[in-house]
């Protein structure tokens, strides 16, 4: 490979939430103990440095030693409009892309432009768990339409009940994830054409995040929903070079709604958006030259994914899986061991002292036994988080 992704590269010191702020983690819930030898592997960065012309752009932008109030540029829009031309054959109009600074306030800003107070807005558990505090930080009802599992282990949308709760006046917005998180499902094309059509029938608007549709397997294929109907008018979709090119510090996602109206009423919500010189510079530099790292990325990233697929096989076979389709994500159902869920988090958590994610965060009714972990590190990193968790299962 062109690239070292096994470089191990020390981000203690830097500020960084996941390896600087032990103590701030365990007030908040996600870990019970914290120490120098603590990994952890629940948040969706990478600790893999981003390509080269991202960090050349940003020398270069920091030696104009002003860093003042900046607009985007033309060439911004170009960097854009020709990654998903060239990658996802989508034909974005400059016009149509509105810059939010992230992904979380992109949804955030939608939930308060599309929808009132006593709204309901539409999730799909187990879901990526900001949806819905957000939708409960606005006043905003959580609608749960719980994924269905194939004979194959994939969440899939229960369509029938989607229908249903989409029929309901009061429910007002959708929130769709795709590729999945927590599990990593790219969803079927004409599941996808499904819940855009039943939106536009029931004046729905769908919220697509797609902010980890250009990591994927390499023998998988993301579409992205636009793609899959012939009406975007109720769509409004949210990219990002955050997760792909680990950026996620920068703030930089794009919002593509091609709804004029749509548009005016996200933008009022919106507000001031400014990205800083960094950003604008960071999205320009990875769209136009860093292709062929993504490529090695997707493939060092399946070379883990297999990898800890066949350690689980071999050393915790109670554990159920299935291989993730995009993303760095794996969600795991530990149930097999017939624990509590408590006893589970102990052995994790604390005896072998890697930080995940509850399943519960995801889906508080359905969850417990279930742990997500980001593949996001190193591979000897990713060895050794499993060394000591399979260690913590032996025997049970």
């Amino acid at each position: 490979m062109k690239y070292d992704f096994d470089e191990i590269i020390n981000r203690r010191g830097t500020g960084s939430i996941k390896w600087d702020f032990g103590d701030d983690l365990i007030k908040m819930g996600y870990a019970e103990y914290f120490d120098e030898k603590t990994l952890p592997l629940f948040t969706a960065d990478m600790d893999i440095a981003v390509p080269p012309p991202i960090v050349d752009a940003m020398h270069r932008t920091a030696d104009q030693r002003i860093y003042g109030y900046t607009m985007l540029p033309p060439e911004y829009y170009e960097a854009v409009t020709g990654w998903f031309k060239r990658r996802h054959d989508w034909d974005i109009a400059p016009e149509e892309i509105l810059f939010c600074p992230g992904t979380v306030k992109a949804v955030d800003v939608a939930i308060n432009a599309f929808t009132e107070p006593g709204d309901g807005v539409i999730i799909q558990r187990p879901v990526y768990y900001p949806f819905t505090s957000h939708i409960e930080k606005h006043g905003r009802n959580v609608v749960n339409n719980q994924m269905l599992v194939d004979d194959d282990g994939y969440y899939k949308p229960n369509l029938e009940e989607f229908e249903d709760l989409a029929k309901i006046p009061e429910n007002k917005l959708f929130i769709l994830c795709n590729p999945h998180n927590p599990s990593g499902r790219i969803f079927d094309n004409d599941d996808l054409r499904e819940l855009a059509r039943i939106c536009k029938e029931n004046d729905v608007i769908l919220i697509a995040d797609e902010i980890h549709g250009d990591l994927i397997r390499q023998d998988q294929v993301f579409t992205p929903i636009v793609k899959t109907t012939d009406d975007v008018s109720q769509i409004v979709t949210c990219t990002a070079i955050n997760k792909t090119f680990n950026t996620a510090g920068l703030h930089a996602t794009n919002v593509i709604i091609s709804n004029p109206e749509l548009r005016k009423s996200y933008r009022k919500a919106l507000g001031s958006a400014m990205p800083s010189p960094f950003t604008y510079n960071a999205v320009i530099a990875a769209y136009n030259e860093c292709e062929d790292w993504v490529e090695e990325l997707k493939t060092y990233f399946d070379g883990t994914i297999e990898w800890v697929m066949t350690f689980l096989r071999e050393n915790m076979p109670k554990v159920k899986f299935v291989r993730p389709e995009g993303s760095y994500i794996f969600w795991m159902d530990f149930r097999g061991y017939e624990l509590s869920a408590e006893e589970i988090r102990k052995k994790i958590y604390i005896d072998a002292n890697v930080i995940l994610e509850s399943g519960t965060l995801f889906d508080p009714d359905n969850g417990e036994g279930f742990e997500r972990i980001c593949l996001s590190s190193p591979r000897p990193i990713i060895k050794e988080a499993f060394l000591r968790i399979a260690a913590e299962f032996k025997g049970c």
